[in-house]
């Protein structure tokens, strides 16, 4: 796809948009390049904007991204870690997303591990980062660092020379005083998840280290069961709250956002959280169970001795 340049909102305004242009407002130059989704976490944090509502995308492919991208969800949560596609899919699935929607709507995608490769091909591609099942300070500082250009900002990601090519307006920059290196280890969101007791525990290390560079936190409430013995995405045992309830204030101690899935229509459970998905692919699919129950229940019989020529239309 051809890049396309936009004229972008001034830093600090951004949120003064949203309204009449959703997620656009924070886009950048150009759609190959991630959105400024730090600022849109931030700002929804700090209440200048609605919480970040997300569409949980289970099997990315490309002609089902161009249908996600036009129902003006706020993010879409692209989960390459437990799905089949490859690099190539990947980022074209970013790319679907990112140009029909024509910047509303801000790709996400969960890598499928904390490989240095894998977390470039998605910054490559114009998306920003779920990382799943960050457990000490030595996962996320190495996770950090490959998220980042150059030395002097604690980085080891390697400049992608035919990505963003000299005098395209792929590279052109937001703050021109800046690199575009610069600019762009600004722009897409780091969001981790904490999956398991070890992870949440260990929270306070991890923000304490490197939590500047780490713009929220996304609780994986069924891998964090599933390290505690328990069964279902949700339940209310002692040990399980007080792991949430540990979460929820680690979070608080370091101003961080946090993030979570409200998959049933609880939204008390979805309450003062940042960004949430509400929906996705597999929910929609899954509905269709009670459209087939409904056909079974409800259609009449086939008799062609009794019914022919009698069919009301």
């Amino acid at each position: 796809m051809a890049s396309t340049s936009h004229d972008v909102a001034a830093a600090g305004t951004e949120h003064l948009q949203v309204a009449a242009n959703g997620m656009a407002a924070y886009r950048a130059p150009s759609l190959s390049q991630p959105h400024k989704a730090r600022q849109a976490i931030r700002d929804a944090y700090e209440g200048k904007i609605a919480p970040l509502i997300g569409f949980f995308f289970a099997f990315p492919t490309v002609l089902t991204a161009r249908v996600i991208a036009q129902i003006h969800a706020d993010w879409v949560f692209i989960d390459w870690e437990h799905s089949s596609c490859g690099v190539e899919t990947m980022t074209d699935v970013v790319h679907a997303i990112q140009y029909v929607s024509e910047g509303r709507t801000i790709p996400f995608v969960r890598l499928p591990n904390h490989d240095h490769g894998n977390i470039a091909f998605a910054l490559d591609a114009g998306a920003s980062l779920i990382v799943p099942q960050v457990d000490t300070v030595e996962q996320a500082r190495h996770i950090v660092t490959a998220t980042k250009f150059g030395v002097a900002h604690r980085g080891t990601r390697s400049a992608p020379p035919c990505r963003w090519l000299p005098g395209s307006n792929a590279d052109m920059t937001l703050d021109s005083s800046r690199s575009l290196w610069e600019n762009l280890n600004d722009q897409a969101a780091l969001v981790i998840q904490a999956e398991s007791e070890r992870g949440v525990r260990n929270l306070d290390a991890i923000l304490s280290a490197v939590g500047d560079d780490i713009d929220a936190v996304f609780l994986g409430v069924l891998d964090l069961r599933i390290s505690m013995g328990l069964d279902g995405l949700w339940g209310s045992e002692p040990e399980f709250l007080d792991v949430v309830r540990l979460y929820e204030e680690t979070l608080h101690k370091h101003n961080k956002p946090t993030a979570g899935p409200c998959l049933d229509g609880n939204w008390r459970r979805g309450a003062n959280k940042t960004m949430t998905v509400v929906t996705g692919d597999f929910v929609a699919l899954l509905s269709q169970r009670a459209v087939l129950s409904g056909a079974r229940e409800n259609l009449p019989a086939s008799n062609k001795a009794e019914t022919w020529g009698s069919t009301d239309v």
